[in-house]
């Protein structure tokens, strides 16, 4: 049954101001939008008549770990069992749809298999949730960021560990044989790992060449953990799609990454590293450690870069590496906050790289607009976010979430179904 939102602000994600409007949507796609007086019709329709809310895309998280279950230790991750795992996962997944996402792009998984088996089930319909882009874990080397193991006691977590090209190989011969749609691999380490470990890298450029030539062949994405500037040139180098961090950026790298604006996006993760630096006290991360660690001046330094970035037409995306006890699931909107707040970009320029330029990442057909013929996934929110960045965060007001056409959530009260249209 067709669906006509009427009397709603259309913010349409291009980034221009939202206008009154009206949307029908046919199937899974968006067939009309009337602006200003125009009004649409379509006999049966379902009709969602809601002033003072604002229509929009729904959101996409560039950088999900759905399957982290908001752990205060990495070594938790390896104590979960897989079964457990992939049920904590799929509650997620449903809690990120009801929060106003449509769409998720694995930062990368707890197991191999984990992303692969949640991607399947909800793209089979068989539990509800996102779009969803599966991640290998993160492919990692001896002693970097996701290598928890000790020499008395071997310990699984987030990390694959691989070391030499060879290794390394294999390893992305194995997630591409077993179906992710992106490999994650961690190029530098991270201060969470060592006192601004961060600025180190954690692989050889031998090592990321290999992983690149095996991905590419095996038509597979990649994906970088890249703070350290040595380790975005080897990204940007070696065909990373996209790439994570990047605080410590400067000089030619900018260059670089501009020449490939158009084949890659970056992720800052502000909320995640913020969060870290001033709200994980509570698990043993004080703001004195987050000081010696480093935290604090790469969040000081952020700005600059992110903003050096835009101006050069860099796509910039939020996803603040929510999945932690200290920044849980679900608080992912808070990243288009700390967007607007933090790194200087406008309401708008914050809501288009959540929609637009997050349906070009997920490039699962087109998705992110509020256009004819693109797929509906769509949001209706009880306020205006370009006025409140803030409304996305409230659940309670993201009234009604729709996915491929279908209404997963509908708190509007005001649907009436089979509404007769006027002549």
């Amino acid at each position: 049954m067709p669906t006509l939102f009427r009397n709603v602000q259309v913010f349409d994600g291009t980034g221009s101001q939202s206008f009154r409007g009206e949307v029908l949507v046919e199937g899974n796609k968006i067939t009309q939008v009337a602006r200003g007086k125009d009004v649409l019709r379509c006999d049966g329709a379902t009709v969602v008549d809601r002033p003072g809310a604002t229509l929009m895309p729904g959101l996409v998280e560039s950088h999900t770990h759905l399957s982290y279950c908001n752990v205060a230790k990495l070594e938790s991750l390896g104590e979960i069992p897989p079964e457990e795992n992939v049920l904590a996962a799929m509650a997620n997944a449903k809690l990120m749809l009801d929060c106003g996402f449509t769409s998720l792009y694995s930062g990368a998984s707890s197991k191999v298999r984990t992303d692969i088996a949640v991607r399947n089930a909800l793209a089979s319909g068989m539990f509800p949730g996102p779009r969803f882009r599966a991640a290998s874990p993160e492919l990692t080397s001896t002693g970097s960021l996701g290598d928890v193991a000790q020499l008395h006691m071997p310990h699984e977590s987030f990390g694959y560990v691989a070391d030499g090209a060879d290794e390394v190989r294999r390893a992305v011969r194995m997630f591409a044989r077993e179906g992710v749609d992106i490999v994650k691999v961690n190029i530098s380490s991270d201060n969470y790992v060592r006192p601004h470990g961060g600025e180190n890298l954690a692989y050889s450029e031998a090592e990321i060449a290999a992983a690149s030539e095996e991905a590419h062949q095996r038509g597979v994405w990649l994906s970088a953990h890249a703070r350290a500037d040595a380790s975005v040139q080897l990204a940007v180098k070696y065909g990373f799609r996209m790439i994570y961090h990047c605080e410590y950026i400067e000089g030619e790298t900018f260059d670089h990454l501009e020449s490939v604006r158009d084949k890659v996006f970056v992720a800052p993760t502000y909320g995640g590293l913020y969060s870290i630096a001033y709200e994980a006290g509570t698990y043993g991360l004080t703001e004195d450690i987050a000081e010696q660690t480093g935290a604090i001046e790469a969040l000081e330094g952020f700005p600059a870069v992110v903003q050096e970035l835009l101006n050069r037409g860099v796509r910039v995306l939020p996803g603040g590496d929510y999945a932690f006890a200290w920044n849980p699931i679900g608080n992912d909107a808070r990243d288009l906050q700390h967007f607007v707040e933090a790194l200087g970009f406008t309401p708008a320029q914050a809501l288009m790289a959540a929609t637009k330029w997050g349906g070009e990442l997920m490039d699962m057909g087109k998705l992110g607009l509020v256009e004819p013929d693109y797929l509906a996934d769509l949001i209706l929110v009880d306020g205006d976010p370009l006025d409140d960045i803030t409304v996305l965060q409230d659940t309670d007001r993201i009234v009604l979430v729709m996915k491929d056409g279908v209404v997963h959530k509908d708190l509007t009260a005001l649907t009436a179904a089979a509404v007769p249209q006027p002549a």
